[in-house]
Formats: structure tokens, sequence, C-alpha cells
């Protein structure tokens, strides 16, 4: 009969998990062999064990649990001069192959490496390792400030210099709290401030995507993280965002930025001689005027909405998105940035 789940029995689980993940620490960071009896003082986690014996059957345990896992654990004298027996992790066997990473696993392994990258994590690595040097373990030498080195997946697109973003983003979403940033609809057009409830962080095609609440225009809209400032803020208390039930963040971004034709159209009017290029990509539903003036409505399937919303605004009052209001929306975006009116 299996025992009950006991919060001490959970206890003694997470206890054994983080012993084990010291001991690997250890073993890798040692250059020679470490003894038994090193680990069982140096090592958090061993030095809790009442006996000698019960240290000797606990580090048996880990040590066959270490090696059902794959870990190549080594044993060899300490030195030419003393024939204790010790223990190592080979570098080499231990290490990973190069492995090729489509731009969805990078992302991916890239959010990873934020997270691990946490002050938290980086002064628990390092505190352990301090300890078995203090106890007179030869390890690798840490610099004194120097973070445990874990590179970064190079190359990942739309990312780049924008890794502080990501990372306050994240700390938000987590936390539930609204955020605050400067946002350019393009590089060509200035900053409005923008404040939005964060939903998550997604990836579409390489680049990096905000989805969220927006507060100013209240409506659901995506920021590329390319596009938003350095200046992020999260504001107001935790916990005060809240997001909607069965929600998909991918399907909002593949269609905010989709290439291929959606079977969504929009209807927009353009004034009569003018926005010649908008009007061969749609098609005519008949003449209108606006505000006095002449022209016709035309319909356009639309692909990408931000590259028609960046067309259809850069014909500024001559082309008029009639519907759907997110376009509209968008479009009116740009031409308040453009005027500089946030």
């Amino acid at each position: 009969m299996k025992p009950a789940c006991t919060p001490k029995l959970l206890c003694v689980a997470t206890s054994k998990v983080e012993r084990l993940v010291n001991l690997v620490i250890a073993l890798l960071s040692t250059r020679g062999y470490i003894t038994a009896e090193k680990i069982r003082t140096s090592v958090a986690g061993y030095s809790e064990s009442p006996s000698v014996e019960a240290f000797s059957r606990m580090f048996e345990r880990d040590k066959n649990e270490l090696r059902d896992l794959g870990v190549p654990l080594e044993v060899g004298r300490v030195s030419a001069l003393d024939p204790t027996e010790g223990y190592r992790i080979n570098r080499d066997a231990y290490s990973l192959p190069p492995v090729e990473l489509t731009p969805d696993e990078a992302a991916a392994v890239a959010v990873a490496t934020q997270l691990w990258e946490s002050p938290e994590l980086i002064t628990a690595t390092q505190g352990a390792l301090l300890k078995l040097r203090a106890a007179g373990v030869d390890v690798d030498p840490l610099d004194e400030g120097a973070q445990v080195a874990i590179a970064s997946p190079a190359g990942v697109p739309g990312l780049r210099g924008s890794e502080d973003v990501l990372g306050i983003l994240l700390s938000a979403i987590d936390s539930r709290r609204a955020v605050q940033f400067p946002h350019r609809p393009s590089r060509a057009e200035p900053y409005t401030t923008r404040t939005v409830e964060p939903w998550g962080v997604v990836t579409e095609k390489g680049r990096w995507y905000l989805v969220g609440h927006d507060r100013d225009r209240d409506d659901t809209r995506t920021f590329r993280l390319s596009r938003i400032g350095d200046e992020v803020t999260a504001i107001g208390p935790a916990g005060a965002v809240t997001v909607p039930d069965g929600i998909d963040l991918r399907k909002i971004v593949a269609q905010t930025v989709a290439e291929a034709p959606t079977g969504v159209h929009a209807r927009v009017w353009v004034a009569d001689g003018r926005a010649t290029a908008l009007r061969r990509a749609g098609t005519s539903a008949g003449a209108q005027q606006l505000a006095d003036r002449g022209g016709e409505v035309i319909e356009i399937e639309i692909g990408s909405t931000d590259r028609l919303a960046r067309d259809i605004a850069g014909y500024g009052p001559d082309a008029v998105v009639l519907e759907p209001q997110s376009l509209r929306d968008d479009v009116l975006d740009r031409l308040r940035a453009q005027a500089g009116v946030s």
C-alpha cells in the first residue's frame, strides 16, 4: 500500500531533488575528484544525515540514481599522493552535442534563459559553488560579481535589443499587473504612451509580440516587442489583471500579422483621383461621398493587418477605413502618432 501524500513526504521529495542538483553542481565544478567525506560536509542536503552510515546509504542511492539518469559519474583517486576514492562528473561526456533549433524553439529557450538568469537562481548557484570553495574543494574560480554564464540563443529574430523589455513584461504577466510603455507603429513614426493589461508574450515567424487589453483603446491589441521603448513600467496592484478564459494568444497574433489572405475584407473609402495603388489592390463597391468629397468604397482582402494599416495611413485623409473597427483603430493610432497626438 502506497503511503499517503503528506506535506512531510512532499518536503522530503523536494529536499531530495535539491540535494541531487547540488551534488551535480559540485561534481561538475570540481577539477579533480571529491571524496565522499568532503561531499558529506560541503554539499547541501547531506550534512543533515544523523550518522556516517546514514550518509553512506543516502549517497549510494543518489549515485545510482544519477547513473540511471545517464549522468556520467566517475570514480578515481583524489591525487597521485592520496589513494582515497573520490568522485566527479565527466564534463565532455555530460555535455550535449550541438542542437539545431527552429526559430520558435530558439525563442522558447530564450525565454527560459531570461528566467534562469534571474537573481534568485544565480544567487543560489553561486552560493553552492562558494560553499565548496570555502570547504577547500578546487572548483572553477568565480570572479567577484560574476554570474553563471549561460549563452542566450544567437540570432533569435525580433528579440535582440528587447531582452530587458521581455524581462519586465514577463514579470508583470506573472504578477498580473498592468504595464505602461512608449510604442510606435513603425520605425518612421514617433512613440506614444500605451497602457496595457498584458496577457502573454508569444512568437510568430521569429518575431516577439505582446498581447493584451489596451486600456487607451478599450480593445485587444498586439504589440511587437521591437517597437516598444525601453521605459516599460509595471503599474497598479498585483493581481489586478485578469486573462480572459479560453483566450488563444497565438491565434490573435497570427491573424494580426498574417501574410496570406485571411478571407476577411476591409471596406475603405478613397477620394476621387487618389490612392491609385490602393484602388488596384481592391474591388470597387460603388461611389460614395464622405465629408463633401467625392470618392468610392473599395473592398480589400486583409492579408497582413499591420502592412495594410501602414499603407492606408500613408494616404492621410484620402483613404478612410470604414470597417472592420480594429483596422480603423490601427490606422487612427498611426495618424495620431504622426501628428504627435496621444
